[in-house]
């Protein structure tokens, strides 16, 4: 069996292989509700046979959304329908997971396929709120400075919002502080200009997300897995970077954090990013290796064998697939053929498989 098929157990969860199917926006809900798109879109691949999918970025607080159509778990009425999600991915071979954040102050913007511009003013817009009063570019909103005690309530937030995933079954929850996000905010000095004990010194700008870190463990369960996805590097001079990651990671590790989902960018519009095939893997290998947590290699990963050499090479330990899922939802699948490797498909179109594969 190849490397990408084999098991991986982490804590008390054991996925099948080691596809990740990453957390993507769909921009389909209303008042963070998920609906039948989310259940399709998260259901057919489980189908297509991946081994993890977590579930987009899912606001904590309303004014959290990046736009007015995001999902969010801010409420308990949210709950209901990401059960009956999280019970389809594990009817069907997967794990469910789900991504907990907060926009910061690229909040409330449009949907993407209608310019995704942020909403000044309308019933669709809402004040931003950030680490600093500093919009994320020119002719922005320019966000609330938050408040220590509003910090606080954010945090408090994040637990709730744990509380809630683990209500409706999800096995895995990941942090995201990454992509310009607010927890990347905090941590990136292009962002944070704050001289309290939330700015200024390394350990200041990494308070956040240690807080968020600590009010997420005291309700998810020591049992099940914690990922935190961090930007590797904020690509600008001046910036978050690959040695300050190495730090975080040190740190998220001692805090009992079981993986680094290792993207990058996203806190600067005008960065230079070079997106090329494995262009993040040199940071997840380097987290890895050098600090000794498990991490998830994800950016332009589109081919089985690719997927197979980095894991092979020891870089990574998982492989998070995004936009190839959407282009393809029975990646795992494919890839299996690929690879070949003979892994199950569901009971309704095994007929399909005999078909292809018969002798």
């Amino acid at each position: 069996m190849s490397k990408l098929f084999s098991p991986f157990t982490i804590k008390d969860v054991t996925l099948k292989n080691r596809i990740v199917i990453s957390p993507m926006c769909q921009y389909s809900a209303v008042d963070g509700f998920a609906n039948d798109w989310h259940l399709v879109h998260l259901g057919s691949r489980a189908v297509g046979g991946a081994g993890l999918i977590i579930q987009e970025a899912s606001a904590v607080t309303a004014d959290g959304r990046i736009t007015y159509a995001d999902l969010g778990i801010w409420k308990d009425e949210h709950v209901e329908k990401l059960k009956q999600i999280v019970s389809f991915i594990h009817d069907h071979g997967a794990v469910a997971g789900i991504q907990l954040a907060h926009a910061g102050r690229k909040a409330s913007c449009e949907v993407p396929w209608d310019g995704g511009e942020q909403i000044a003013a309308g019933e669709n817009s809402w004040k931003p709120v950030g680490p600093s009063p500093i919009p994320f570019k020119s002719g922005q909103v320019e966000p609330h400075e938050l408040r220590v005690s509003e910090i606080q309530d954010i945090v408090f937030a994040f637990r709730a919002a744990a509380k809630r995933a683990l209500d409706a079954g999800y096995k895995v929850v990941e942090i995201h502080a990454a992509h310009g996000y607010l927890l990347h905010q905090f941590f990136s000095p292009l962002s944070n200009k704050r001289t309290d004990v939330y700015g200024g010194s390394f350990e200041n700008r990494i308070r956040l997300v240690i807080d968020v870190v600590e009010a997420v463990q005291s309700v998810w369960p020591d049992k099940l897995p914690l990922f935190v996805r961090i930007s590797a590097t904020d690509w600008t001079e001046g910036g978050w970077n690959e040695n300050d990651s190495l730090q975080l990671a040190a740190v998220l590790k001692d805090r009992g954090v079981d993986l680094i989902d290792t993207s990058s960018g996203g806190n600067v519009p005008d960065a230079f990013i070079p997106a090329r095939p494995n262009y993040q893997v040199p940071f997840a290998d380097k987290i890895r290796n050098e600090i000794g947590i498990y991490t998830g290699a994800v950016g332009v990963i589109v081919e089985a064998r690719q997927a197979e050499e980095i894991l092979e090479q020891g870089k990574a330990d998982l492989i998070f697939i995004a936009r190839e899922s959407l282009r393809d939802p029975y990646f795992p699948t494919h890839a299996a053929q690929v690879l070949g490797d003979d892994v199950e498909w569901p009971n309704q179109y095994v007929r399909a498989k005999r078909e292809k594969f018969k002798k």
